[in-house]
């Protein structure tokens, strides 16, 4: 009897060895989402904190609540970054071509003092300042100095920034999609529905929206619906890391940015 059963056990297992397998393991699909130019309007911007997930703070540095807001979005467990307007946006803060690198380095710190807190940046506009190799080399050295990451909004395709940043190994990532170029609910789910899209095709995507009243109404209703999709909603330092600093196929090739 002993012996039958060892017998039959080593048949079932020498047919376990051999059998199909149950079916291809599903890839991960990751979603980051970034809210921009917060700091104008606490009810407004209230409703960003409330979206229910790790949703990314940006805060824009010449904004009345910067600080407050940046408070509030730490308290609430939310990464904050600074929102770092850059040419052509205007303003105190703002950072053009011309300007030396002294007042580049003054503007940079006054920035981090208005908005605490603060994990990363993002630029805020900076289609002509983010195409400055020397500027973008200097911002990502001092970066890795302080400590923070950053992401590039990608507003111009002759951006140099995430290429400068992945040249010193500094921690990065780049913005796939906008969700709310056009201020319509459809539009926007329409956008939503490509970051889903794309996270599912290359493993990832990072999404940037607005406070608009059409954004969050879309975010609100749609967010919780995620994870039935199959879909994986992770902090913005979480997507660093399963990028691990490679650009996408849009953004570069084999992993590096164009």
């Amino acid at each position: 009897m002993g012996l039958r059963f060892i017998l039959v056990l080593l048949c079932c297992l020498a047919g376990a060895a051999h059998a199909e397998p149950a079916g291809p393991v599903p890839h991960k699909a990751y979603l980051s989402l970034i809210i921009d130019d917060l700091g104008q309007s606490l009810p407004r911007d209230r409703r960003v904190l409330a979206l229910p997930g790790p949703v990314t703070a940006a805060i824009m540095p010449d904004t009345p609540h910067a600080t407050e807001f940046a408070r509030e979005a730490h308290r609430a467990g939310k990464t904050v970054i600074l929102h770092m307007p850059m040419d052509p946006a205007t303003g105190p803060f703002a950072w053009h071509p011309e300007l030396p690198v002294e007042e580049l380095a003054r503007r940079l710190d006054a920035a981090f003092r208005q908005v605490p807190y603060t994990a990363g940046i993002n630029n805020h506009m900076g289609s002509r300042m983010t195409a400055q190799p020397a500027a973008m080399a200097w911002l990502m050295e001092e970066l890795q100095r302080r400590h923070k990451f950053f992401v590039d909004s990608r507003t111009s395709a002759q951006t140099v920034a995430a290429q400068q940043a992945q040249k010193i190994g500094l921690a990065s990532v780049s913005r796939d999609v906008f969700l709310d170029d056009e201020r319509t609910e459809a539009a926007i789910f329409t956008q939503l529905q490509t970051a889903i899209s794309l996270a599912r095709k290359q493993g990832s995507a990072v999404m940037i929206g607005h406070p608009y009243p059409q954004t969050l109404v879309v975010l609100e209703r749609e967010l919780p619906k995620l994870k039935a999709q199959g879909i994986e909603w992770i902090d913005i330092r979480q997507m660093i890391s399963v990028r691990g600093n490679r650009a996408t196929a849009a953004h570069g090739k084999d992993g590096v940015y164009r």
